[in-house]
């Protein structure tokens, strides 16, 4: 190899730099790529129908459709991913190109059909990120053909052109660059059992312990199935039973293995029935048949869910015992819970809805037997209303989008569809970011008009230079405008406009003044609805919601820790008195715990994760840590508040009537309940955005739900260690919280 080979000398430092000086950064890299394929669609598009077959009209929507649903959409996945969503768009295209061509009819009947479904386009984006991604680009295929002029007769054109630019786009995302195929999260689910699986199997083979490799295999895998850890494409957002199953799938997993790796060691001189090893090999053996089936293994997950049950059940121990061994018993008792809900979850995620008839009936799994209309009518009602980051969004686009198209109406406003662009794609969730991309816009556009007014009076009518042209602009701009921001983005994209158009008609260098009046016009509408709707976007929503999740919480502990205190009937098919204000907390939390991540961070909003910015009064919290709380309550309230399995096993289930617990053992109960829950609602008072009372001193607490004052009584049976490992979790997710909030 000598001094210029690898060995590390001159020349291969030089060969090395000049690698390096010719070798893009890789975020140009990507959005080249991406820009490849939207300018090999739309110019395709274009030239086929303008100078093949001499449709202009037919030309600019195939030229638009592609911009639309490539360049202004941001569908997440790979490219394969992004062609199978846009075949399942093409039929709503074509619904968006015919409504907007006839309500065009009259300028009052496209301000309303704007109103209507630029809600509706906006607010399907509860459907997760595949929806939320194409949702601004169905809405610029509904803007183009909403102008005048007022001509039906060329619909058929106009379809023509939607369809071949959205096909050739599907082409181009196939089969140019195709990307390499992302984890899927079944795969990562999977292997998180596996995972548990080994746990399980270590924990019940002497010594009785989890080996640091393990422990920390385990932490990888839970951390894997984070969202923020998963490819956007592949988390399961749906509203669907297959959906919502594959995201109790792995939070099943994730609380599975939390249990395996935290279980309490076995008590010295133990008896080895007392020790759950029978427990941990059938939950392992449990873990395995869920991985199988995840990974599509034929005959995998055929084991019933009640045979299964009885079998876990079958294996705790039942033993009388010390207190010692009774907390285990409780905490084999919730890893038995964990692997359970992760069978069925992973059932559902595989086989879909449950039949009639078929386990589970309610309680955790209660969208299994519904069909997907239905659960698409709860989710959209769940979030129809004023708290909801995703109503609050599509009010606040509809509005300024109807504003817009309104002042566009107007006969003194030309090209009034570049206004309704300015406003889709510069209104942002928050003022602050509003303001900020409509300074960087109007500066770029400012630009972009100055060369486009040069260049259309150097060239003037001569089509061949701007078809020329057309192609390598349309490739600069999209890779260079999402990656230096808006500005760039509409200086090139100005320029565009105005190559695009001087093929279509004949064009004069006032174009760009048209272009700049337009870009105001609708950055104004979009500043203005960005300070009367909702301004803050999802900064004070994601402190109130938490705030709200925490008391809803603390509401759940008291209600459980008495009903469990008091007894009384247990139905198995109805569900949990409690579950249902703590679900739809949830789903307001989780929403607007969504939408603040993806909002931009600066030094007035603090950094990722904060409920508010940080300074006097504010202080950053662990957002993760007050929804996995909620979380929490959720499960233990329901797992606690279920119906006991009938007995004898072969009995056919009913309601069952559980008898009190004794005086002393329900009063420790009570308290315990009482004192997790007076720390909930603490810590909901430190996140309240109302700011009405100063911050309340959160006392430290043991670190166990009971300490000395709170000893179990000496009849206290099995249930009361079970209620107290749950509280005890809960305590600890609320010292998670408290440590974050104290850091300003």
């Amino acid at each position: 190899m000598g001094a210029n080979g690898a060995d590390g000398g001159p020349g291969a430092r030089g060969a090395g730099r000049s690698r390096g000086l010719l070798r893009l950064p890789d975020a140009y890299v990507g959005a080249a790529r991406r820009s490849l394929r939207v300018t090999l669609a739309a110019g395709a598009g274009f030239y086929l129908f303008l100078y093949g077959f001499d449709q202009p009209v037919a030309a600019t929507y195939a030229l638009f459709a592609a911009v639309s649903l490539a360049g202004l959409s941001h569908i997440p996945g790979t490219g394969r991913q992004r062609a199978v969503v846009l075949v399942k768009l093409l039929p709503a295209a074509w619904a968006l190109v015919a409504v907007g061509t006839f309500l065009a009819v009259r300028n009052w009947s496209a301000v309303a059909g704007m109103l209507v479904i630029g809600f509706a386009l906006a607010f399907v984006a509860v459907g997760g990120p595949r929806p939320a991604g194409a949702a601004p680009g169905l809405q610029l295929l509904y803007i183009l053909p909403s102008f005048p002029p007022y001509a039906p007769e060329t619909i058929d054109e106009r379809m023509a052109g939607t369809t071949v630019g959205i096909l050739l786009l599907i082409l181009a995302e196939t089969f140019v660059f195709p990307e390499p195929p992302t984890v899927p999260y079944r795969e990562l689910a999977a292997r998180a059992a596996v995972t548990a699986e080994r746990c399980a199997g270590e924990l019940a083979r002497a010594p009785f312990a989890l080996p640091p490799a393990t422990v920390e295999a385990a932490g990888v895998a839970d951390e894997a199935l984070r969202p923020s850890q998963v490819p956007e494409a592949e988390r399961p957002a749906g509203a669907g039973v297959r959906s919502r199953g594959l995201t109790h799938t792995g939070l099943s997993a994730r609380t599975l293995l939390h249990r395996l790796t935290r279980l309490p060691a076995v008590p010295a001189d133990s008896a080895p029935e007392d020790a759950g090893l029978d427990l941990l090999r059938a939950v392992g053996r449990s873990a395995a048949d869920s991985a199988a089936l995840l990974r599509g293994a034929p005959g995998a997950g055929e084991d019933p869910g009640p045979a299964r049950e009885r079998a876990l059940l079958a294996a705790v121990p039942t033993r009388s015992a010390d207190p010692a061994t009774l907390r285990r018993r409780a905490s084999l008792l919730e890893v038995a819970d964990a692997a359970l809900a992760l069978s069925t979850a992973a059932g559902l995620a595989v086989r879909g809805r449950l039949v009639d008839g078929a386990e589970p009936a309610v309680g955790r799994f209660w969208y299994a037997r519904m069909r997907a209309p239905q659960l698409w009518w709860r989710r959209l009602v769940g979030n129809a209303g004023s708290r909801s980051v995703f109503f609050q969004n599509a009010v606040r686009i509809s509005l300024a989008l109807g504003a817009a198209r309104a002042i566009a109406g107007l006969d003194t406003l030309p090209h009034g569809f570049w206004a309704l662009l300015a406003t889709l794609t510069l209104t942002r969730t928050t003022l602050g970011a509003t303001w900020g991309s409509i300074r960087q816009a109007v500066a770029g556009t400012l630009i972009g008009a100055l060369c486009t007014a040069g260049l259309l009076a150097l060239i003037g009518a001569d089509t061949t230079v701007y078809a020329a042209m057309l192609l390598p602009l349309l490739l600069i701009t999209f890779t260079v405008g999402p990656v230096k921001g808006v500005g760039w983005a509409q200086a090139f994209f100005a320029l565009v406009v105005s190559l695009v158009f001087a093929q279509l008609t004949a064009t004069t260098w006032r174009l760009a003044e048209v272009r700049i009046l337009d870009v105001l016009i609708g950055s104004a509408i979009g500043a203005v609805f960005g300070l009367l709707a909702w301004p803050r976007g999802a900064q004070t929503e994601v402190r109130r919601s938490n705030t709200v999740l925490l008391r809803t919480a603390a509401e759940t502990v008291v209600a459980t820790a008495s009903t469990i205190a008091a007894g009384g009937v247990r139905d198995p098919d109805a569900p949990p008195p409690v579950s249902g204000s703590l679900r739809h907390a949830l789903v307001l939390a989780e929403t607007a715990y969504a939408q603040f991540q993806s909002e931009p961070r600066g030094p007035a909003t603090g950094a990722p994760g904060s409920g508010g910015p940080p300074g006097k009064g504010r202080r950053t919290v662990d957002n993760q840590a007050v929804l996995l709380t909620g979380h929490h309550a959720l499960w233990g309230a329901e797992r606690l508040l279920a119906a006991p399995p009938p007995v004898p096993a072969e009995k056919a289930p009913g309601p069952v009537d559980v008898a009190p617990l004794e005086p002393a053992v329900a009063a420790v109960v009570t308290r315990l309940g009482d004192r997790v829950a007076g720390r909930m609602l603490l810590l909901s008072a430190l996140l309240d955005p109302t700011g009405d009372a100063p911050p309340p001193a959160v006392p430290d607490l043991p670190s166990r739900a009971a300490d000395a004052s709170e000893t179990a009584p000496a009849e206290a049976p099995g249930g009361f260690y079970a209620v107290e490992s749950w509280l005890e979790a809960l305590l600890q997710d609320l010292e998670r919280i408290d440590r974050s909030s104290h850091t300003p």
